[in-house]
């Protein structure tokens, strides 16, 4: 299982949300050395989100996503890329600028036939992002427009329609954990390995070192997660980035 450090990106900064709310949000400093710091710690992948363009469709830290790409590059680490990203044009964009997977969201929900088209024109390099709430029912509803709508469709309804598609990973973040440091959706997570054969990478919750691991070694007839996506911990110091790498090892 990958380790993918996160930084969200508002007003030139970085920042974390709580459960999505643009109005409990703190502040990291600058995302450039916070880039560093996690490329210096050994990360492999830095997942990278406009928070403002997820919300709008229209992006805004674009001049910071090139610095971070920059630093990235020049230490053989890849970036993945969301947040604004509403047609083919803007991932090409995004892809050209030297980013190595764009995730897809609030556009592939109003458009599912998107994620397709652009999987089978960058095999491998899109991702479709996933936020959702689940419901009283147990239903696990995907969230639009930055987190701030629901979308009425399930999350295994839209992986049926891209199960044969060639995409990278589906990110499925679980928005009321996320930057709650309450621990990963496990059950959530195992039931989307049990409704797709897609790479499956979760956010959402990871607080300790132990989080990690219990992600790492969650097993459904025989797949596992593809990655794990971590932000406030990382930018807490809770744990390294090299302490992180070592306990997804666990998978190994």
């Amino acid at each position: 299982m990958e380790l993918l450090p996160a930084i969200d990106l508002r007003h030139g900064s970085a920042v974390r949300l709580s459960q999505g709310d643009f109005a409990r949000e703190q502040r990291y400093g600058d995302p450039v050395a916070l880039a560093a710091r996690y490329v210096g710690g050994g990360a492999r992948w830095i997942h990278v989100v406009d928070l403002d363009g997820a919300r709008t469709g229209v992006p805004h830290e674009r001049a910071v996503l090139a610095e971070i790409v920059r630093a990235a590059t020049d230490a053989a680490v890849e970036v993945q890329f969301g947040g604004g990203i509403r047609s083919e044009d803007d991932a090409e964009e995004v892809l050209a600028s030297g980013v190595a997977r764009v995730v897809l969201g609030t556009a592939v929900l109003e458009e599912p036939a998107l994620a397709g088209r652009c999987a089978r024109r960058w095999p491998g390099r899109v991702a479709v992002g996933l936020d959702y709430r689940t419901g009283a029912d147990g239903t696990a509803e995907a969230q639009a427009q930055g987190w701030l709508a629901g979308s009425g469709q399930s999350l295994t309804g839209l992986l049926e329609l891209w199960q044969h598609e060639p995409l990278g990973a589906v990110v499925a973040t679980a928005v009321a954990r996320d930057g709650m440091l309450a621990g990963p959706d496990l059950a959530g997570l195992a039931s989307l390995l049990e409704a797709t054969a897609l790479p499956v990478v979760a956010s959402g919750g990871v607080s300790a070192l132990e989080d990690l691991t219990a992600l790492a070694r969650l097993e459904v007839a025989g797949r596992r997660l593809h990655g794990a996506i971590v932000g406030k911990a990382l930018a807490e110091e809770r744990f390294s980035v090299r302490e992180g790498v070592i306990a997804c090892e666990a998978s190994a």
